[in-house]
This record gives structure tokens, sequence and C-alpha cells, in this order.
């Protein structure tokens, strides 16, 4: 297919303005550019061909199963879509007058009153555009509260070494020197290892519960009540709530501040660079550390972002708690871990969990016994899944399982999305030992095969040049 500047033809338009009937003004010299910018001129009609040929190229919710790992791919209702499009939602800008204003602040303000009853938080900001930059202004807030206190020597954040990775680089961004500790043998945080990395320089511990092999660690109120001892903050990664939202709390278990994905946990769509939404809520004593926006009245606030961040996915989210509402937020969490259970089971006896026990959203697979018998790795296996329309698991991650393949179906997946799904893995697994050889260069019915992903991403070509 070529790319849309490749079927640009000089002077071809879409649209046909009237004649100017007020008086042009032109930029100064100093602020224009030099030369035109290169866009593509195009008719309506190839425009309209060119992106409906990448839509079909395009593999989402709506095409197929997307069992991506720790993202958590789920539908997203079309309700939501309706409801941000509301001329009063779309069309109201942040430095509109105040009673102009009052219908959206009223959406920020039941959000994070209903966040803050999911999540056990007393407050809540919407302006974080991400999770990674809801993992940002979490753990400023834990830099800025022992800065506050005078407590400088407090230097070091703690990440398991199953956390995801934005989690040393979020602790590294924030100035912190990351402290890795081991898990155990049953994937959980080592008791023993985080004893002996906390002192007087702990500030926090930064964790994920349930963490990224899919289990909920146990031991969830011992170590925030070790954290606290040694005088840290303990921050909840949020990115895996949707297995125990409305079910546990992350401030019953101990957790000082939290970051949620609205664009995963909430049902708002996310991908492609966003927007998405990451929401950070924190008990009462870290609320003077919250961004405001610059419509807050008193002086010295900070921001992480303009206003009060992407506002039509906070609208999304809030449509979705409403139409689910206080019995639905628990079930569709009983849910999601219900099909992850049912899927791994299904499983069982083909390939190996990489933890063997009742899992909660996710669970991971260990597909290094494959590798070893026919030279098939989770990449081949993950690669042939494209050509049978399923999109691939979350590849190689966490770190602490070699081969692995990290499986997460959501709530929204149906019983026979599940069961051809296995019935597919399966098949490939016996392919693994009859025809390795195809499955090292899958997929081989889409137009791209394997790009090399290495030098994409060290090299990555991001501009369209013209020679």
């Amino acid at each position: 297919m070529k790319l849309i500047f490749e079927k640009s033809v000089p002077g071809r338009r879409c649209t046909i303005l009237p004649a100017c009937d007020v008086e042009s003004v032109s930029l100064p010299d100093s602020l224009r550019r030099e030369e035109k910018p290169a866009l593509p001129e195009m008719s309506e009609t190839d425009i309209s061909r060119h992106y409906t040929e990448l839509c079909k190229q395009v593999h989402g919710v709506n095409c197929g199963f997307y069992p991506l790992g720790s993202c958590t791919m789920k539908y997203n209702p079309r309700i939501d879509e309706e409801m941000a499009a509301l001329p009063g939602f779309a069309g109201v800008h942040p430095l509109s007058p105040a009673q102009d204003r009052k219908g959206m602040q009223q959406v920020l303000d039941t959000a994070a009153e209903y966040l803050c009853e999911i999540t056990g938080m007393d407050n809540m900001t919407f302006q974080p555009a991400a999770g990674a930059h809801g993992e940002f202004t979490g753990v400023l807030l834990i830099k800025q509260y022992h800065d506050a206190r005078g407590d400088k020597k407090r230097t070091k954040i703690i990440v398991p070494d199953s956390a995801h990775g934005t989690n040393p680089a979020t602790a590294a961004m924030c100035g912190f020197d990351v402290v890795n500790i081991a898990s155990g043998p049953d994937g959980c945080v080592d008791l023993d290892a985080l004893r002996a990395a906390l002192g007087e320089d702990t500030a926090g511990l930064m964790l994920t519960n349930p963490n990224t092999v899919g289990i909920f660690d146990k031991n969830i109120l011992e170590i925030t009540r070790l954290v606290h001892e040694a005088g840290g903050l303990c921050y909840y990664d949020g990115a895996n709530l949707n297995a125990v939202m409305g079910v546990v709390r992350p401030g019953d278990m101990g957790f000082d501040c939290i970051h949620m994905n609205l664009h995963k946990t909430f049902a708002t769509p996310h991908g492609g660079g966003g927007p998405g939404a990451g929401a950070v809520g924190c008990k009462a004593f870290l609320k003077e550390f919250l961004p405001h926006s610059a419509l807050a009245e008193e002086p010295g606030h900070i921001q992480v972002r303009s206003f009060q961040g992407n506002f039509l996915v906070v609208v999304r989210a809030l449509a979705y708690l409403l139409a689910l509402g206080k019995e639905g937020i628990p079930e569709a969490a009983e849910n999601a871990v219900l099909n992850a259970n049912y899927l791994m089971a299904k499983l069982r006896g083909t390939y190996t969990p990489a933890y063997d026990r009742l899992c909660m959203h996710e669970f991971v697979l260990d597909l290094s016994g494959l590798k070893k018998e026919t030279g098939v790795s989770a990449l081949d296996v993950a690669k042939s899944l494209i050509d049978e329309g399923i999109h691939p698991p979350t590849m190689y991650f966490p770190l602490i399982v070699h081969e692995a393949l990290m499986l997460e179906p959501t709530e929204t997946e149906g019983i026979e999305t599940l069961d051809h799904a296995a019935e597919v893995l399966r098949k490939l697994y016996h392919k693994a030992f009859e025809d390795a050889a195809s499955m090292h260069t899958a997929p081989h019915n889409m137009p791209i095969g394997r790009p090399d992903e290495v030098q994409a991403a060290r090299k990555p070509v991001l501009r369209w040049k013209n020679t």
C-alpha cells in the first residue's frame, strides 16, 4: 500500500472555498516558513479510500479477539461515544465563562467521587494524559511529600522485578534511585528481599496488585505495613485494577496514591498514541501536592497538563460507570477473572502456565519447553496467531518468565471466543512439532510480515521524505 504522500497529485483539492469577503492579513516574513509544508494533495474520494484501506489493515477489538496481557483490551460501549459526542461536552472550552462550565465540572466531580469510592482514595486529579503520565504524577506526590518534610535522605524507590517497565523508568525520571527486588518462587514479592531493601533512604514502593503474572499478592497488607514502618509511601500501579474494581480497594490495602488507566479499566478507547487519561488518586494527607488546573484561583498551583486533562475521556469513563452501577462494576471484575481462569484451564495440559494456580484477570504461559523441543519460540506462536485472526498476546513479559506469553481475555469476551482461541492455540502447539519452519516465518497472510523490530525501535523512520 502506498503512503498518502505517494498518492499526492499537485494541485488536486477536496474543498471549494468561497472568495474571501474580508480584508486579508499576512504574517510578517519573520514568522513565515521558508518553504511550504509538504502536505499531500488529494481529492476527497481518494482520501476516503486511503483511510478505508488503512482501516482494513488494523486489528481492533471490533475485529476479533485481542488478548494483549496487562492492556485490558475490552470492548468500549458505543453509548460512551455518544455521550462524549454531545454538543454540550464536545463543544465546551475550558476558558469559557464559569456558568458555561458547570456541566463539565459536574462530570469531573462525579467521576472523581465514584473513582475515589472504588479505589479507597480521598482526592483525584484527571490531568495526566496517560498511564505512564499518571505514574509520573503519582511518584511526584511522594517526592513532594518527603521534600515538604525536609526528609532529603529518601532517595530510593523499590520496584519488584515483575513490575511494568514504566515503573523503574518513572522513578528514575522523578530523580529517584531504583532498587529492584526479586520475586519469590510463587511470583509474589519476596518479603525477605523487601525487608533487606528497606531503610532510612526509602522514599516508597511501586507495586501492581494483582501483579503482572496475574496473581493477587496474599502478603499485601504486610508489604505496605513494612514500607510505612520504614517511613516510605506506597504507590499502586492501577494497570491491573480491572481484576479487583468494586471488590477490593487499593486504599484498604495500605496504598497512599494510585494511578488508573481510564482508557483501560473504564472502557474508553486507547492505543495509537491516545487520547488517554491516567487519573491519579491519593489519600487526604497528599492532597496539597496534587496538580491543579490553571483555572484554580489559589497561587502556586502546579500542572502536569493543560486544564483538566482529556475531558472527553472522563465523560466516556463516567458513562461506563453509570451504565454498570454499583453492582455491575464488581461483576465485570469477577467475569474478567472467570474468563482468564477458563482460558487457562482450556490450555492446561498443552501449554505450561508459568504459575499453575488460580489467576486473576490474566495469566502467563511459559513456552521455554516448547522452544527447547521444537525451536518454536513465543514470538513464533504470537506471529502465527495473526494469520488466525487473533491479535498476539503480550510477548516476553514479565521478564521473570522466559519465552512468556501473557493473555488477558477481559470480561467482554464470550465463551465461544475463548473456546475458539484455545482451539487455535492448541493447533499451533501441535503445528510446532509438525511444521516449525512455517511458524518461523509467520504471518503469511498480512500486508507486512516480520519487520526488523530491533532496527525499528533503535532507528525508527518517523517522517516521510520526498527523495
